[in-house]
């Protein structure tokens, strides 16, 4: 997905002549800590919530003031990889988009974006999740796939994370089903270490239900 598909049109930015009263009450109003100040198409920059709290006087015009204003920004065609990768580094709360003219088009807020990862995560769809820690020479995503399909799943969703001085890799799988042991089973059979399972539901093969009944039969 690309910037401009997230653009959040229902998010006005401020003007030079908007009051201080005024800005601090529109970043309320959309649960941001940072807004863009545009004239006319020309941005202009990001100014901060923590910036405008020190200013004593909040009917004054934020055009007439001495700000540090932040220039971040990402072009309309920019990924949604980059734009959380500068909204991270920068803990922004929102980013501004331009065209290639550098006229302001529009603002992503992080809550669009927290949106689209819950979607692009399959945060929302039932299943369970196993986490596999790997060699970083042993990242076959391929053969991960032809284990859990050989049980009848499938990958909902995958990410990576690698560690500083390290050579493992952590490959969390999100996968459409809760029953995994014969999936957990496979991957130990293949000498994947499985570092944790979560959603997983037991097969029922009614050893509880037989575990209970003797134990209630002592109990008489």
């Amino acid at each position: 997905m690309l910037a401009s598909e997230l653009i959040s049109y229902s998010i006005p930015p401020l003007k030079t002549s908007d009051t201080v009263q005024k800005s601090l009450e529109r970043m309320t109003e959309f649960k941001l800590s940072h807004m863009p100040i545009v004239n006319e198409i020309q941005f202009l920059g990001l100014l901060s919530e923590d910036e405008l709290i020190e200013v004593k006087d909040v009917d004054s015009p934020i055009g007439s003031l001495s700000l540090s204003l932040l220039n971040p920004f990402v072009y309309e065609d920019a990924h949604i990889y980059d734009i959380i990768r500068l909204l991270t580094q920068l803990n922004l709360s929102a980013v501004p988009v331009l065209d290639y003219k550098k006229n302001y088009l529009g603002l992503i807020a992080v809550n669009s974006i927290l949106g689209y990862v819950a979607d692009i995560f399959a945060v929302k769809d039932a299943g369970g999740i196993i986490v596999l820690e790997i060699s970083n020479r042993n990242n076959s995503l391929a053969h991960m796939a032809q284990i859990v399909e050989a049980d009848n799943a499938q990958i909902l969703s995958s990410y990576v994370q690698s560690f500083p001085d390290s050579t493992k890799l952590e490959i969390t799988l999100k996968i459409n089903k809760t029953e995994l042991s014969g999936i957990i089973a496979s991957f130990e059979r293949y000498n994947y270490q499985v570092k944790a399972v979560f959603n997983s539901t037991k097969a029922d093969d009614g050893t509880e239900d037989r575990f209970n009944s003797f134990m209630n039969y002592l109990n008489v």
